[in-house]
């Protein structure tokens, strides 16, 4: 590197004084010009969310702020460093960012020897950690500028002067490189040299530029693994019970459909609502953690496929029984028999025609416990008589004589629907209380605040009758309510619950129709659900093409 070739980075900025007030007033009209630019830059640049936009902002401004016609901005990517934004004044070069595609290969940091990459000014810059301020490209010797050259060549242009200086962050690592070329006379428009005041504020451009991007890297981090543990928890949840796997995962999705599709309707209660960026992440979030309390929820009331199951199905018990009493009639039957050859007796039909009624009966006793057990029906009065009936039989083994049925199967069996006695039902009920305890015990940020509301309601009803709170419709956001319909509808649709089959679309929807009319559910969001079929894009995603049996 040759001291003609690259300015010192520390020149002493005084010398632009040479005891001329005119020349001294044009000079320091040009520092509060550039101060007043680097304000307005760091200001713009603190409020920047969109990365590519920010990388935008400070190539711009950086341009701006030095009086250059062209820039790089450039991002350490592994051992590589990647082009990200590309701008020339002169060419009308826009690429990156909000202009075209950059399709340039990245540059390596290291040689194929493993040996930094020192011939090229941003590699040099890198690993140095320091500016790099060159005069004229075309006379520097230590920096391989072959390309430069080449592409001058090609668009009959004259790179000159080079301004490279690395993006530091706040733990020393170097992040990007923002590089400037040609620096410009603002008066003559003629490519000077960076003089050491404009790159000393373009080092103070870069610092701001460096924090920002450090901090939006961070919170991107943050986000990343925020949502990442998130969809852990939902997951934990899921793979819990193989019979309720990927509950926590189709729910969001459906609900983010439904709150679309309020969204875009344009008349009526719905015309007023609108979904922001920040509404969509909030909505994501809440819906993934939904059923969070679910975690502490026992397996065996999770998985109750049946009304007699706990750990395992005690129908199989029932049976050894009934195959018990079978077998007593059977022996009292050949025993009866044996006396009867014993006395000369002839056969009695009547004895042959008692035990097969008495073993029908008994298959048949067996058979509707069976039914009863499935919990697929809703159980009549008679059914529950036939039931108590039977707990009258009694049965032994090794001379040990017990009900046929004990009060507590009798009671599993009385279930008037589904499989869950009261007391399961309210362990699985409670998992909501808890889901909103959980919840509530995070410090949401601002722009989170909603997510306990949303995630805590869809078990409510528009007429105040669901729970954990008793909320009614007015009491609720539209977004709580369309996850309420979200988690009925994907109930009905589910083809891996262990106590029924998934329904088909017509079915699902005349229940949710009959919801709808009792209260259950948001009229207008049930109405929003229906005209924009969301319940065809849905089901096309995840249910069976035998349940699909509607436009």
């Amino acid at each position: 590197m040759t001291t003609q070739n690259i300015i010192d980075p520390v020149e002493n900025p005084t010398a632009m004084d040479n005891g001329v007030g005119n020349e001294f007033s044009s000079a320091m009209q040009k520092i509060i010009e550039q101060v007043e630019k680097l304000t307005d830059i760091g200001i713009a640049l603190s409020s920047e969310k969109d990365t590519m936009q920010l990388l935008e902002k400070i190539l711009v401004g950086a341009k701006s702020i030095t009086h250059s016609d062209g820039g790089t901005i450039y991002r350490v990517d592994g051992d590589t460093i990647k082009i990200e934004i590309i701008r020339s004044d002169s060419l009308g070069i826009c690429l990156g960012g909000e202009g075209n595609a950059i399709n340039i290969p990245n540059i390596p940091l290291y040689g194929e020897n493993g040996e930094p990459n020192l011939k090229n000014v941003v590699c040099y810059s890198y690993h140095n950690n320091k500016t790099i301020n060159i005069e004229d490209a075309y006379d520097a010797v230590n920096f391989d500028f072959t390309g430069t050259k080449a592409f001058d060549k090609q668009n009959n242009y004259r790179s000159k002067s080079f301004l490279s200086i690395p993006l530091t962050n706040h733990q020393g690592e170097i992040i990007g490189i923002l590089q400037l070329i040609n620096a410009l006379d603002p008066v003559t428009k003629e490519i000077i040299k960076f003089d050491s005041v404009s790159q000393r504020f373009a080092e103070a451009l870069a610092s701001q530029a460096a924090t920002v991007l450090t901090k939006q890297q961070l919170i991107t981090e943050l986000e990343n693994m925020f949502e990442s543990l998130v969809k852990l928890i939902a997951t934990a949840v899921d793979e819990k019970s193989p019979y309720t796997g990927g509950h926590c995962r189709r729910v969001p999705e459906l609900t983010s459909m439904l709150t679309e599709a309020a969204h875009d309707t344009d008349y009526g209660y719905l015309q007023d609502f609108k979904l922001s960026e920040a509404d969509r992440y909030e909505l994501t979030i809440a819906s993934w953690l939904h059923d969070c309390g679910k975690i502490i929820t026992p397996e065996h009331v999770i998985d109750k496929a049946t009304k007699l199951e706990t750990i395992f199905d005690r129908i199989h018990l029932l049976e050894t029984r009934f195959e018990v009493l079978k077998r007593d009639q059977e022996i009292a039957y050949l025993k009866q028999q044996l006396a009867d050859q014993q006395v000369n007796k002839a056969p009695s039909p009547e004895l042959e025609q008692n035990f097969q009624a008495g073993i029908s009966q008994l298959n048949d006793d067996l058979a509707f416990i069976r039914r009863c057990n499935t919990g697929g029906e809703a159980m009549s009065d008679g059914d529950i008589a036939r039931l108590q009936s039977l707990q009258k039989l009694r049965w032994s083994l090794n001379n040990a004589d017990a009900p046929l049925l004990s009060d507590e199967e009798v009671y599993n069996l009385s279930i008037f629907r589904g499989t869950l006695t009261s007391e399961e039902r309210h362990i699985i009920n409670n998992h909501i209380n808890v889901t909103i305890s959980m919840l509530e015990a995070i410090k949401f940020p601002k722009h989170l605040q909603n997510v306990v509301e949303i995630a805590g309601g869809h078990h409510e009803r528009m007429d105040g009758k669901g729970y954990p709170k008793g909320l009614n419709r007015e009491e609720m956001s539209i977004q709580a309510r369309a996850m309420a319909i979200a988690d009925v509808f994907e109930a009905l649709t589910a083809k891996d619950r262990p106590y029924k089959a998934g329904k088909k679309l017509s079915e699902a929807l005349s229940i949710l129709k009959k919801m709808k009319e009792e209260q259950h559910i948001d009229p207008d969001l049930y109405d929003a659900f229906i005209e924009q079929k969301i319940y065809k894009k849905y089901a096309e995603k995840f249910l069976d093409d035998f349940q699909i049996d509607i436009d």
